[in-house]
């Protein structure tokens, strides 16, 4: 191998993150096949240091340490430092966090791990401060302890490497041989969520206090295919509690990633674009459901958040806003009575009767706004959306935080999807426009068939992983029912077939999230485990069995319940991460199709799209004077010759319905 030159080699990288990193005197090199020849070469372990660029405390690390030059000089001559962003190499990531878990650590970011020259990890933690403080060592002392190690007991690391590293493939890349028997099935996996469930104030139990739109998806598709009220209430219950809370942009819209406490109060300020897709997918749903009118204000702030702070030029979405301005962490949304009075005047007091200010035990920063003792009240009225809008324009002056500016193809997949589906709920093309753009912005930044998984810059990143494949797949299949574009399955199916040519399996059956040309990867992973959205393998089920709905391939949904059989015995022996393939292997087993004959305006279908349903793929066909050969999944040819609308379950299709108020009726299940 030519030699690395021994200095930080970040500066030129695609990603935000690595690139503010790239003035650091530590030699930092990007994870690639050179920098791993590096280190073997020189026969010196390695110090992995995988973050993003929204995470507070991966910044307190990089300026405590990694910006200092005595830290970084025994950081370059002892190791081999390899940086990494998080969401740019989500396989990398799972990897090395599997085995700090297998290690009984809590798991986080910074992730800093320490590995064999080989890549095999033996050691490591999350957050190091550069003196010894919060109950844990020091970062140099930690550093210097590591390399005596090594040294002195090479051996020993190597075997406790070696056998970590086993364990991390069978968690990660486990074979069907070796599966035990399926997981319990939805209702018994949704009512172990609901056993966890904080039924006062929503959400798991305890603090922190995450989203977790996995676990929410599978108590909501509990309810509505078996009518557990009590699943359903939880969710509702949970998303009422988290819009009130300080977790959400008052003024400006959006869902920060976690509240620290467990009142949803305390927010962790950084923004995650996945988090308020799978927001607005949602309160879509929450608002069918109950009729709540806060949940459409909520998603109309959010899609603007999106619109105004989120897209870039070209019409993709960028991943994340920083948690931290002007150094200090959610300086940007916070305010203190003094100055709402400055802005708002006489109307101060009318504003804080229905959003409050808290400041609780332990927070050191101003207070926070939250409207947590009054959830649904005044959304409509004119005088406090006014004040909001004064608010948030005071607020726009401020010092910005960091936006991370790089387009990740699955987050994309996942927003455009949310925003068609939200776009047909209230009628908005306007929202349709965003997610076409967006589309059109993944779609252009493809090498023919093949996605990348990021773009920043006018650069691609490219072997994509098998999640990007998925997310665009049902991307296309939900801009498709929104405009009856045939091109968008079209372009469904190319990415399906590059999906199996690049990511299969070698039984056929499933699918590797890193491609089969990835050259860099210490082991292939499954990509079964979800995150904070579903897992790889999750989203490809749902995709395929969509795609299949969509297109009326049977055949394809025949290897969507192979897939999910295969994915669900493999989830059998994880003990977390399941809640994505239970979900998926639910609506693979039982797909809705729903065949809708009229006009894209008429009332049929404007009933549809009032009730939205992600498990659910709509097609639309024109009524046709002469009838058609339309048929329905049980093999029944329709009559096209009148509108009406037909509801399959599976192979068992329902009598057809021919108002738009026998729809309504038919889609919304009553407990």
């Amino acid at each position: 191998m030519t030699s690395l030159p021994q200095r930080n080699l970040l500066a030129d990288e695609t990603s935000p993150y690595l690139r503010q990193h790239g003035d650091n005197p530590v030699h930092w090199r990007p994870w690639s096949r050179d920098a791993l020849d590096e280190a073997r070469v020189l026969g010196r372990p390695i110090l992995l240091s995988v973050g993003y660029a929204a995470c507070h405390w991966c910044h307190v690390m990089a300026h405590e340490s990694f910006e200092d030059d005595a830290v970084a000089a025994v950081m370059n001559r002892l190791f081999v430092n390899i940086k990494v962003d998080r969401e740019e190499r989500p396989d990398i990531d799972q990897i090395y966090m599997a085995a700090l878990t297998a290690m009984g650590e809590q798991g986080g970011w910074p992730l800093t791990m320490f590995l064999t020259p080989d890549a095999r990890p033996f050691w490591g933690g999350t957050y190091f401060p550069k003196a010894a403080r919060y109950g844990r060592p020091g970062f140099v002392a930690v550093l210097e302890a590591v390399a005596k190690t090594w040294e002195e007991r090479r051996d020993e690391l190597d075997r406790s490497a070696e056998a970590l590293s086993v364990h991390v493939a069978a968690q990660l890349a486990p074979r069907p041989a070796d599966a035990a028997a399926e997981p319990d099935g939805l209702e018994a996996y949704a009512e172990a969520i609901h056993s966890m469930i904080d039924r006062d104030g929503g959400g798991l139990r305890g603090a922190p206090k995450f989203p977790n739109a996995p676990m929410m998806q599978v108590m909501r598709l509990s309810w509505l295919q078996n009518g557990a009220t009590a699943h359903r209430d939880a969710v509702t219950t949970s998303l009422r509690a988290m819009l009130s809370g300080g977790i959400y942009d008052h003024l400006g819209g959006g869902l920060c990633r976690y509240s620290t406490d467990a009142a949803w109060l305390v927010p962790h300020f950084e923004k995650m674009l996945y988090d308020n897709a799978q927001l607005i997918d949602l309160a879509g749903w929450a608002y069918a459901e109950t009729g709540d009118e806060s949940f459409r204000y909520r998603i109309e702030e959010t899609v603007a958040w999106l619109s105004r702070e989120m897209r870039l030029p070209g019409g993709g979405f960028a991943s994340s806003l920083d948690a931290d301005s002007d150094g200090e962490e959610g300086r940007f949304y916070l305010w203190t009575r003094d100055e709402i009075v400055r802005i708002l005047g006489k109307d101060a007091d009318r504003f804080l009767d229905v959003y409050g200010l808290a400041q609780p035990s332990g927070w050191e920063g101003e207070p926070i706004l939250h409207r947590l003792s009054a959830p649904g009240y005044a959304d409509a009225d004119a005088g406090i959306l006014a004040m909001k809008a004064r608010l948030l324009d005071a607020r726009s002056q401020r010092a910005r935080p960091g936006r991370d500016d790089k387009v990740l193809v699955d987050w994309n997949g996942l927003t455009i999807a949310a925003l068609a589906r939200a776009a047909r709920q209230f009628a908005r093309p306007d929202w349709l426009d965003l997610a076409k753009d967006a589309f059109r912005f993944v779609a252009e930044s493809a090498d023919g068939e093949r996605l990348p998984h990021s773009v920043a810059g006018g650069r691609r990143l490219f072997p994509g992983l098998a999640s990007d494949y998925a997310a665009m797949i049902a991307a296309a299949v939900s801009l498709s029912e929104a405009t009856g574009d045939d091109a968008c399955l079209a372009k469904a199916r190319q990415w399906l077939a590059a999906l199996d040519r690049r990511h299969g399996d070698e039984d056929g059956v499933g699918h590797y999230l890193t491609a089969a040309d990835s050259a860099d990867v210490p082991m292939r992973i499954r990509g079964d485990v979800d995150d904070a959205v579903p897992s790889s393998t999750a989203q490809i089920v749902e995709a395929m069995t969509r795609l299949a709905m969509a297109t009326s391939d049977h055949r394809l949904h025949e290897r969507a319940v192979d897939a999910a059989e295969a994915a669900s015995r493999r989830a059998a022996g994880q003990r977390y991460g399941q809640a994505g393939i239970v979900h998926a292997a639910a609506i693979a087993r039982q797909p809705k199709k729903l065949i809708l004959v009229g006009a894209r305006d008429s009332s049929l279908v404007s009933a549809a799209n009032r009730f939205p349903d992600r498990t659910r793929t709509d097609i639309v066909h024109p009524s046709e004077p002469g009838g058609g050969t339309v048929k329905l999944p049980d093999g029944t040819v329709i009559d096209t010759s009148a509108p009406g609308a037909w509801l399959c379950v599976g192979q068992t299709c329902l009598p057809p319905v021919r108002d738009d108020a026998g729809l309504g009726a038919l889609l919304q299940p009553r407990g």
